[in-house]
C-alpha cells in the first residue's frame, strides 16, 4: 500500500469511499497476478460460518455532564439524556454502535485524533442544542466549537456576527439559529438564506426566520375531541358490582 500511495502522489482523499475504492483496486489488481494460486486453493476452502464474525471492539464508556464520551482521543456528544448512563459501544474501523443494555441507540460516525496528537471531536449540534439554549455564552469556549456548525454558513455566520454585533449578540443569535434548523427541519434551507444574508452583510432577523419557518395553519390537522356521556360510567361501575 505504501508503495501504490507513492506512486499515487498522494495520501488525500476525498472521502472515506475514495480510500476504499483505491484499496480495492490495488488488492484486486494483486489477486489478479496470484489468481492461479487463488484457484487452485480454492478447492479445499471450507465452507463460510453462518453468522459474521466479529469485526469489531467492545468498549464501555460513561457519558460525563459535557453529554458525551471519550474514546481513543475523540469525543463523542449523545443525547443529554444519557448524561451519567453507561454505554457499549462497538468500535468499527468507521463508526461506533451504541447500545444501552442490548438496544442500540444510534449509530456515530467513527472520529480520529489529530496527527500532533490533539484530540479529534465528532459533533452533533442537535445532542447539544437545549443545553447551549441555556447557556449561549458557553458557545464562545467550546473547544469543539467548529465541530459544532452543521454547514459553513452556521460558522461564517457567526464569525460575521462576532465582527458587527459583539460576542454576547453573537453567540445567542447563533445558538437560536440552530436551534431553529434542529426544531423545525429546516437546516439546509436555512443555511441558504444564511448565505445571502452573508453576501449581502446583513444580519439575520430571527423574527421574519421564525415566521418563515413556523407550521402552516393550512397544514395542521383539526383535531374534533368527542366528549362521552359521564352516564356511561355509572353503567360500569354496575357491572362491576354484578361481577
Amino acid at each position: 500500500m505504501k508503495d501504490a500511495l507513492l506512486l499515487r502522489g498522494s495520501a488525500d482523499f476525498a472521502n472515506l469511499a475514495d480510500y476504499r475504492r483505491f484499496i480495492d483496486e490495488v488488492v484486486n489488481a494483486r489477486n489478479r497476478r496470484h489468481g492461479p494460486g487463488i484457484d487452485a486453493d480454492r478447492k479445499f476452502l471450507q465452507p463460510l460460518p453462518d453468522v459474521r464474525t466479529t469485526d469489531y471492539e467492545e468498549i464501555l464508556v460513561t457519558v460525563t455532564s459535557s453529554g458525551g464520551f471519550t474514546l481513543r482521543k475523540v469525543f463523542y456528544t449523545v443525547p443529554s439524556r444519557l448524561i451519567g448512563h453507561r454505554l457499549r459501544v462497538r468500535l468499527y474501523d468507521d463508526r461506533l454502535d451504541v447500545f444501552i443494555g442490548g438496544t442500540r441507540l444510534m449509530t456515530l460516525p467513527r472520529g480520529r485524533a489529530g496527527m500532533n496528537g490533539k484530540h479529534g471531536h465528532v459533533v452533533d449540534y442537535r445532542h447539544v442544542i437545549h443545553s447551549l439554549r441555556r447557556k449561549p455564552m458557553a458557545l464562545l469556549g467550546l473547544v469543539y466549537r467548529d465541530s459544532l456548525f452543521p454547514r459553513d454558513a452556521y460558522r461564517l455566520m457567526f464569525d460575521h456576527l462576532l465582527e458587527v454585533r459583539g460576542e454576547r449578540e453573537a453567540c445567542r443569535t447563533t445558538v437560536e439559529l440552530l436551534a431553529m434548523a434542529h426544531e423545525r427541519a429546516c437546516e439546509a434551507e436555512l443555511a441558504g438564506l444564511l448565505t445571502e444574508d452573508l453576501t449581502a452583510r446583513r444580519t439575520p432577523c430571527l423574527t421574519t426566520l421564525r415566521a418563515r419557518f413556523s407550521p402552516d395553519p393550512a397544514d395542521l390537522p383539526e383535531v374534533v375531541v368527542e366528549l362521552v356521556p359521564l352516564s356511561i360510567y355509572d353503567g360500569l361501575i354496575e357491572q362491576g358490582e354484578a361481577a
